[in-house]
């Protein structure tokens, strides 16, 4: 459900890597109902890389909303008649983690909260029940009794809440894929994101701190778009392609999955000249196993190489030649 997060982080939230994978599951979508035209499933393909940063920020205020709920009820415990020896002393490391106060101040975090109205004021429930979790956790326990505590060890202990409790917790899960249809599958991928921003964070910056960015330049998107519309611009030929390199089965018995990751892969191929071959390829054959039926990836690498080596004997795959970088 969520093998997104075999993609891996280059630079920018939205990779290339993503965009590949947005880009198929959206002509699947697409092929199935058949009903939009080229210009609204850009627009829907925009869209998504939209609610996938939004994920990345939601997630964000959610370590920062989890620490406000601490930190009240330190505030609860010591303004009781008859607080407890724990209440009255409390240990406030948690509540006053140094990166949290300093993602709580971010500019960019409360900018984008704020423009896109993304709040966990309505769920607070939600909150709770993480605060809680958290609590009971061994790593928790043993950053709260540490003798001391530096600021790399506040950045530790969310990397550590991240991966294991947040990454893990069921409702959550339920809230998010309630919230939006887009975050189920994204969830392990940003949470990866959320991991690179927590290592790159500089007690120095401040408020100043930079989140990812969404896209690394325009260049990513105009791929975004460019794939999508040659992928569909370019179907018959594509599919003429792929029937004659697959002797033993008819185009329409084909894995449904199998022939959109192709057609696609395709596109890439003949569109792109600076993209190096056997890149487009991995990344095709990757996303198929984790998309697709157990044995497609070996089905869809056999078939894209033998259409590679017929496109290069007839001369109709030109691939620009990269060369090293040197060193100085």
């Amino acid at each position: 459900m969520r093998e997104i997060s075999k993609v891996f982080f280059h630079i920018s939230m939205i990779n290339r890597n993503l965009i590949r994978i947005k880009v198929v599951l959206i002509l699947f979508s697409y092929y199935k109902n058949n009903d939009k035209t080229i210009l609204s499933l850009e627009k829907e393909l925009l869209f998504s890389f939209q609610k996938t940063y939004d994920l990345y920020n939601y997630l964000l205020l959610l370590a920062v909303e989890i620490t406000r709920y601490c930190r009240q009820k330190i505030e609860n415990g010591l303004a009781k008649l008859r607080p407890t020896f724990e209440e009255r002393n409390p240990n406030r490391r948690f509540a006053d983690n140094r990166f949290i106060a300093q993602l709580e101040e971010n500019e960019q975090l409360n900018k984008y909260a704020e423009s896109n109205k993304i709040s966990w004021a309505d769920h607070q429930e939600i909150v709770k029940e993480l605060a809680n979790i958290i609590c009971t956790t061994d790593f928790y326990k043993s950053y709260m009794e540490a003798d001391t505590c530096s600021y790399e060890d506040d950045k530790a202990i969310w990397r550590k809440i991240f991966s294991k409790t947040i990454m893990c917790n069921d409702i959550l899960e339920e809230h998010l894929e309630e919230q939006s249809i887009y975050w189920i599958n994204d969830i392990e991928l940003v949470l990866s994101f959320i991991d690179k921003t927590i290592k790159k964070f500089d007690q120095d910056k401040g408020s100043q701190q930079p989140l990812m960015p969404m896209f690394k330049n325009d260049d990513d998107l105009e791929f975004a778009k460019k794939l999508l519309r040659t992928a569909i611009q370019n179907e018959k030929e594509y599919q003429q392609m792929i029937s004659e390199h697959t002797e033993n089965w008819e185009y329409e018995r084909m894995a449904y999955m199998d022939r959109i990751i192709m057609q696609v892969a395709l596109a890439e191929l003949m569109t792109f000249p600076t993209i190096p071959v056997n890149v487009t390829l991995n990344e095709y054959v990757e996303f198929s196993k984790h998309f697709s039926s157990d044995n497609s990836f070996r089905f869809i690498n056999g078939v894209l190489d033998e259409i590679v080596n017929m496109l290069k004997k007839d001369k109709k795959l030109m691939k620009a030649v990269i060369l090293p970088e040197m060193k100085s």
